[in-house]
């Protein structure tokens, strides 16, 4: 069976696509051509509908094992089987299936500041056009309502950054020596290190990749009246698309995507009072998390700088772990 032998499960917009292209570059490690194949994310084919543009996304799942396993016939023997899908991590059902499949397999995760990593999540969609609502704070705000009409878990910006309760779950799943979590802010700021603990962790050589490609930076277009009216455009094109053959409605959002970011600028920093209003919603997690990894989060309750960091105090990449290095869960 060509199957994996490790998955970097998640967390969305936390340089999972950076990292897939960082660990392709060694010679030990043979990753999926297509970067997330989903493949576990449902027991069938996909659901047809969902929030704007799911219904196209949805098409992109290998959902065949046969497709699935095809991903990785030509790997070279020897070397160890990899694919990135960012979602599984969030999925319960995800990783029951992975579990039940392949019990062994070694799992990657990576967490990054929560609200961070949900303000990436929506700029995301901003920029796509897929998101209607402009302002951030008030977008999350609709989570529940989204949720119970059936959008994708792409849509969840909040839920996606409850940490805890994810690797909880995981753990009654899989023996904690299978399981590697890093910070992003580690991935960015200390790649060679990082990258050789995660070499260390699937018993491959060591210093042989020592950088991560700058990969999927987000842009952030501006809500002008044009972004308004081909974002609404991108909306109606994605809900038609559905029904129409595979190439024709990526043909159409393509470009009206690369409209929308033709003067990209990078993803704007977010308040204070903005961090302010959404770190509550993690609070909890953010208690079961250390817990449950036995590692310091208090920096994703303080204050960042333009750059993401934190003020005041320590980076978050140098917090508290166990020996100062990533937290490896063993």
């Amino acid at each position: 069976m060509a199957l994996p032998d490790f998955l970097v499960i998640g967390a969305p917009k936390a340089g999972t696509t950076a990292l897939h292209a960082a660990l392709a570059g060694h010679p030990a490690l043979y990753m999926s051509p297509i970067k997330e194949p989903k493949f576990f994310l449902s027991d069938g084919p996909p659901p047809t509908r969902g929030g704007p543009g799911d219904a196209l996304t949805y098409r992109e799942h290998v959902w065949k094992r046969a497709d699935y396993e095809a991903l990785f016939d030509a790997a070279p023997a020897g070397t160890l089987r990899g694919e990135s899908t960012p979602l599984y991590m969030y999925d319960r059902d995800a990783m029951r299936r992975i579990r039940d499949l392949i019990p062994d397999v070694r799992l990657i995760a990576i967490i990054r500041d929560p609200v961070e990593r949900a303000h990436s999540n929506w700029t995301h969609l901003w920029s796509a056009g897929l998101e209607p609502v402009g302002d951030f704070v008030q977008a999350c705000a609709e989570e529940e309502r989204r949720i119970a009409a059936g959008w994708a878990s792409f849509w969840h910006y909040t839920g996606l950054g409850r940490y805890g309760e994810q690797l909880e779950h995981i753990f009654t799943l899989f023996p904690r020596e299978q399981v590697y979590v890093i910070r992003y802010r580690q991935l960015v700021d200390e790649p060679a290190a990082t990258l050789d603990g995660i070499f260390e962790f699937l018993g491959v050589e060591q210093g042989v990749v020592t950088e991560v490609p700058r990969q999927n930076v987000t842009a952030h277009p501006e809500a002008t009246l044009a972004h308004r009216a081909v974002a609404q455009a991108l909306r109606a094109g994605s809900a038609i698309g559905r029904f129409l053959p595979w190439a024709a409605p990526d043909a159409v959002t393509g470009r009206l995507e690369r409209f929308l970011q033709r003067h990209n600028r990078e993803r704007q920093p977010l308040s204070w009072q903005q961090r302010q209003e959404l770190i509550p919603r993690f609070e909890v997690d953010l208690e079961l998390l250390e817990r449950v990894l036995g590692a310091d989060f208090s920096d994703w309750r303080a204050p960042r700088d333009r750059s993401g960091g934190m003020v005041g105090a320590r980076p978050e990449g140098q917090s508290q772990a166990r020996n100062g290095r990533p937290v490896q869960l063993s």
